[in-house]
């Protein structure tokens, strides 16, 4: 397991941290979001098996995974502050996640419209020399519109979210399906929960504002 050095986390004067930072997904959108705090961070995807449980809960998969992500990466990096996520739509208790295709995305969408969904949005940061392990936990209601089978199919032909669970970006067109968002993480609904991610990182030894390299 190979890092990819993520050089756009990268750009900015923020001195680098005591510790190595890794973010344990190959998503875009949680490398994005992470990205947003300044700091050198690396990349590695963690090899897991994404299966759900039988009988097992969104809410439960999703940390489970999370961990799962964080651990896999850890094991090839144990001086590293691995953060793992992972993020499950749950739907009267049942789990929905990356469709992977049109046909499965254009299911989900009618299942979704008109209800009420929380999505489960699940951060994990572990690193193994320090023995140090966090998981954590945001919910985030999203109330979809009373959609038609026509407006379904010009969503997924524009923005053809196949990688995303719930089949919706909320940060592209995906926010006019809706009709409401109740969350206290303004990002977790895009996949990484950063307020949760900053304390636990912080709570591993991490720090976040360091001073810049060109103050006094």
């Amino acid at each position: 397991m190979n890092p990819v050095p993520s050089t756009d986390a990268h750009h900015g004067a923020a001195l680098p941290t005591a510790r190595r930072l890794i973010l344990g997904s190959t998503s875009p959108y949680r490398r994005e979001l992470l990205q947003r705090l300044q700091i050198p961070f690396d990349v590695a995807a963690p090899a897991v098996d994404e299966t759900p449980r039988p009988g097992e809960s969104p809410a439960t998969l999703a940390l489970r995974l999370a961990l799962a992500k964080a651990r896999a990466v850890a094991a090839a990096f144990p001086d590293a502050v691995v953060i793992g996520s992972d993020q499950v739509a749950d739907l009267n208790g049942q789990c929905l996640g990356k469709p992977g295709n049109h046909a499965n995305a254009v299911a989900q969408l009618r299942q979704m419209r008109g209800q009420s969904v929380v999505f489960q949005t699940a951060v994990a940061v572990v690193c193994l020399q320090s023995g140090f392990e966090q998981t954590d936990l945001a919910a985030v209601k999203v109330q979809f519109r009373a959609l038609g089978d026509e407006e379904i199919e010009n969503y997924l032909q524009a923005e053809q979210p196949y990688d995303c669970a719930g089949s919706a970006k909320s940060e592209g067109l995906g926010i006019t399906l809706l009709e409401a968002i109740e969350n206290d993480d303004p990002t977790a609904l895009v996949g990484l929960p950063l307020i949760r991610t900053c304390r636990m990182i912080r709570a591993a030894g991490m720090a976040l504002l360091p001073a810049r390299k060109d103050q006094p």
